[in-house]
């Protein structure tokens, strides 16, 4: 795994000089700059609502109430901490509904990256196939779908399990692991379904290379830590560099 990890990596590296060379910045900026704004005034409204939603909850269960007559320091420390990690994972949970929200918005323009960053890299005239690319977008949003549903699972569990004391703060970064692979199960399918996988031997193909998968969501993810100019790079970047890591296999899809 740690081999397929360094390849995706090194794929985001790869996916820049591929998109300067082939001058692909107009199909790269325009949905970047849609998917900041979004991303911006998601954050700010979520986070915002958690903690009204955890302070209307935990004085209503009496916990407030109770860690002030307990005045234990240790108690209000865990307490604290415990809140934080939850709205940590509560965060993770809003962004992958919202990064699935838009998979599905902007499949057309990931569907045709993704094809197109194939077809030069095999050297295939560049032709608009409107059934392929409606195929492409059938099967990005069926796959965003389904990824939502099983994340949405994983998630509530980990949630659960975040809730143990001491134990539970590992819970951040199993959902940032989870995230992170199922946001590049997403990018990696675009060329699975050309190579006409089916949905079932597409998630057996990448889930036997759970190194690209991970590592591409991650570096997505790592992105975001640039403010503007990595929300905008991210969601395309993030799709050319999947396709770009597939040929560092022996065996394609």
């Amino acid at each position: 795994m740690l081999k397929e990890l360094i390849i995706a990596f090194q794929a985001y590296f790869r996916a820049h000089q591929f998109i300067r060379r082939h001058r692909l910045w107009k199909w790269i900026l325009i949905p970047g700059i849609i998917y900041a704004i979004l991303f911006l005034t998601g954050m700010w409204l979520f986070w915002g609502s958690t903690g009204q939603f955890l302070d209307w909850l935990f004085k209503n269960l009496g916990v407030l109430s109770w860690l002030e007559k307990m005045h234990n320091d240790v108690l209000n420390f865990l307490f604290i901490f415990s809140t934080l990690i939850f709205r940590l994972i509560l965060l993770f949970f809003y962004f992958s509904l919202f990064k699935y929200m838009f998979l599905i918005i902007g499949s057309p323009v990931f569907a045709w990256l993704s094809e197109q960053t194939e077809n030069i890299i095999e050297g295939k005239a560049t032709q608009f196939d409107i059934v392929q690319l409606l195929k492409d977008m059938w099967r990005g949003i069926r796959v965003a779908l389904r990824n939502t549903l099983w994340q949405s699972v994983y998630t509530i569990t980990i949630l659960l399990f975040s809730l143990l004391p001491l134990i539970g703060w590992i819970a951040p970064m199993v959902a940032f692991m989870v995230e992170c692979y199922y946001y590049g199960f997403s990018m990696l399918d675009y060329s699975a379904e050309r190579h006409k996988l089916s949905p079932a031997q597409s998630a057996a193909f990448i889930g036997s290379r759970k190194g690209l998968a991970i590592g591409n969501g991650m570096v997505f993810y790592l992105m975001h830590l640039l403010p503007i100019i990595g929300w905008v790079l991210a969601p395309a970047y993030a799709v050319i560099a999947a396709t770009l890591s597939l040929y560092h296999q022996n065996d394609e899809p």
